[in-house]
């Protein structure tokens, strides 16, 4: 499997509009997850999310490819 670094995001069955409609909805989802929480909690959320999706994917190495690109984002 690769990583799939097209816009991927959509709910069976749903329609969209436009493309970027359930982009904004899973940013939307995601805000709302974090509403309420502290910054430790968000920080435990977050983990625990990365957790789950990581066990989904299941694949080592698309995980690895995830990070070295989340990662190059973040250091420059």
């Amino acid at each position: 499997m690769a990583l799939n670094l097209n816009l991927n995001f959509g709910e069976p069955g749903r329609h969209y509009v436009r493309a970027y409609e359930p982009g904004d909805d899973f940013y939307e989802a995601l805000v709302e997850l974090h509403r309420d929480l502290s910054d430790e909690q968000s920080q435990q959320v977050n983990a625990r999310l990365i957790l789950l999706l990581s066990n989904h994917i299941g694949d080592l190495s698309v995980l690895r490819e995830a990070m070295a690109i989340a990662r190059e984002g973040a250091v420059g």
